[in-house]
Formats: C-alpha cells, structure tokens, sequence
C-alpha cells in the first residue's frame, strides 16, 4: 500500500511538472510571437522615422532631421538596418552644415581680409608721415587677430569636410 501511494504520488507530481513545464512552454512561445510581432512593428516605426529624417533633410530643415535621428537611435537601439541608414543620413547632416558654416565663414574672411588691408594701408600711410597712434596700432593688431580666427574657423570646417569625405567611402 505504501509503495502504491508512493507511485501514484510521483504519477501526480510528474503530472503536474509536466503541465508546468507545458504550461511555461506555451507562454514562452507566445511570448517569442509577440516580440517577433513587435519586432515588425518597431522595425516600420524606426523606417518611418528615417523617412522623416530624410524629408527634413531634403527640405533644409537640418535640426529637424537631426532630432529624428536622435530619436530613431534612442527608441530603437536594436534595429541594426535603420540605424545604418541614420549614420549615412548623419553623416550627410553634418556635410550640409558643415558646407554652409564655411560658405558663411569664407565671406566673413573675404570681408575681414578687405578690412584688414585697408586698415594696414592706413597705418602704413601713417608710419611714413610718424602720424600712427598707438590706438590705430591697436585696432590694426585687433583686427589681424580678428582675421586670423576667421582664417581658423575656415581651416577647421575644411578639415572637418574633409574628414567626413573620408568616413563616407568606408
């Protein structure tokens, strides 16, 4: 009687591990659906995004664009192939501001050097007469530093430009 009652109990106990385990089996698989679903579902909404980057670009409106990149990156870390086209759409971005700050920057040199040179000639018309003041000597230096940090500004987007050049061919 022992023996039988030990049996049925390990019948009943096997029975319920297997239900259990039935039972766990089931929620995962629907769970792995579900996630598969939602894959889908997160992998449209990162494209759609990126589409709405990429119009915002086309439009001009390159903070737009950057904010929805930004968005994609952070809503959607796992989705490899919208996360590629952001780099490339990033990386156009970043050209695009960069080409229009130097283009602002080379007419704030063209400017400044002009200035500079009518300054210079001044100064020297002045030397040669010993009329130079120490304040026109001042505002002649001022104005080459002036110049010289334009010309920085200048060389660094170029530099920039062309590092982003480079980080597209690879």
């Amino acid at each position: 009687m022992l023996t039988n009652l030990k049996k049925k109990t390990t019948f009943a106990i096997r029975k319920n591990f297997y239900i259990s385990t039935m039972k766990h089996q089931i929620l995962f698989f629907v769970a792995a659906l579900m996630l598969a679903a939602c894959g889908d579902n997160a992998k449209q909404e990162a494209q759609k995004l990126l589409m709405e980057a990429q119009t915002h670009f086309e439009q001009g409106d390159l903070d737009a664009a950057s904010k929805d990149i930004d968005s994609l990156r952070k809503t959607y870390p796992t989705i490899v192939e919208a996360r590629k086209g952001a780099l490339k759409l990033h990386q156009e971005i970043e050209l695009k501001a960069a080409q229009d700050e130097m283009a602002r920057t080379d007419s704030l040199l063209q400017a400044a050097n002009q200035e500079l040179e009518a300054l210079q000639a001044q100064v020297d018309e002045h030397k040669k007469a010993l009329k130079a003041t120490p304040e026109e000597l001042t505002l002649l230096t001022r104005t080459r530093m002036k110049r010289d940090s334009i010309r920085t500004q200048f060389e660094t987007l170029g530099m920039k430009i062309r590092y982003i050049h480079q980080k597209q061919k690879e």
